[in-house]
């Protein structure tokens, strides 16, 4: 669920005021939105993604972070995505990713519009951007835009089921979702 606060600004501005902040809050087209927390399904989902792209990539060409860093869109949205895997040659005090390969949603109730909109439209446009995942938190189920020679498909692929496996071919990379949903609740 995202919570919009009567207050504006610019990215720059933002990366300041929200380093101060207590919270967890991104900045959609100039507007401070306040993000509230996920559940279990969602945290759990979260983690084993991340563990899943890190064992796969090479550490030297990329860094797997979760949703404590932002990806600037432009000049006024910063979004903070559940997992964004970028070029491992950023600096340490950096608050945007460098150049994003992957950025990963896991989808809530509150969060479906976002993912499946407006954020699929920000992201896609991001020139390094080679694939955006939207994972469901509660079946193995994900939609998946990949770039290919033409670009990004208006829609996505959708995959589902334990057996199911997420291809991003730039990277060279399988994901099956039966790593990704390895506990019980989903089988």
């Amino acid at each position: 669920m995202s919570i919009q606060l009567d207050l504006r600004m610019g990215k720059s501005e933002f990366l300041t005021w929200v380093q101060a902040h207590e919270g967890r809050y991104e900045l959609a087209g100039s507007r401070v939105v306040m993000m509230t927390g996920g559940s279990r399904g969602h945290a759990i989902i979260v983690r084993r993604l991340a563990a899943a792209l890190e064992k796969r990539l090479d550490g030297n060409r990329w860094t797997v972070l979760t949703s404590d860093f932002g990806v600037a869109l432009g000049r006024s949205t910063v979004r903070y995505p559940d997992v964004v895997v970028d070029v491992a040659s950023g600096r340490l005090k950096d608050l945007t990713a460098t150049a994003p390969v992957v950025i990963a949603e896991v989808i809530s109730p509150s969060s479906a519009k976002d993912d499946l909109g407006a954020k699929v439209d920000e992201y896609v446009r991001l020139p390094s951007l080679m694939a955006y995942l939207v994972l469901a938190q509660d079946e193995p189920k994900a939609r998946v835009w990949v770039r290919g020679a033409p670009g990004f498909s208006p829609e996505p692929k959708v995959i589902d089921g334990l057996s199911a496996v997420i291809k991003i071919a730039s990277l060279g990379i399988d994901l099956p979702l039966g790593e990704i949903y390895a506990s019980a609740e989903y089988r």
